[in-house]
């Protein structure tokens, strides 16, 4: 949905080329269609980026704990019943600590530090994104 409206405007490649304008002018024409694509990804990165710091944070933790718990501060509140459950049966799938991190790690010594520095950089646009919608209230009924 957002991909799609980034490229709506050929003849002016610069009128869609920020996120901020894509919901700005959105919010002038009454279609909030990427406007609501683009909360949901928000919303999907801030559940992504609470689950990693908090495991980051907790080393003894398994990531199905950590994931669950951001799960239930962040998405949890929009989900019916049915989808719910789904997240939970998902999180009987989730990889053991050990081996998350050797596989996004390779290996490497300092794959925490390097994955804490990402998900700093990922909160840091994500605080950015909510001050923007909670000034225009481009959330609201959706």
């Amino acid at each position: 949905k957002v991909h799609d409206k980034s490229l709506s405007s050929p003849g002016d490649p610069t009128k869609y080329d920020t996120l901020q304008k894509i919901v700005l002018a959105e919010a002038k024409e009454g279609d909030r269609t990427a406007t609501q694509g683009l909360l949901w990804l928000k919303r999907g990165l801030e559940l992504t980026a609470m689950a990693l710091k908090r495991n980051l944070d907790n080393p003894a933790e398994e990531l199905s704990v950590s994931f669950t718990e951001a799960y239930n501060n962040t998405l949890k509140q929009f989900h019916n019943f049915l989808v719910k459950k789904m997240f939970g049966m998902a999180m009987l799938a989730c990889p053991d600590r050990k081996s998350f991190y050797e596989k996004v790690g390779g290996g490497k010594p300092d794959v925490h530090e390097q994955l804490l520095a990402w998900v700093n950089a990922l909160q840091a646009l994500l605080n950015e994104l909510n001050i923007f919608y909670a000034k225009g209230a481009y959330d609201k009924g959706l």
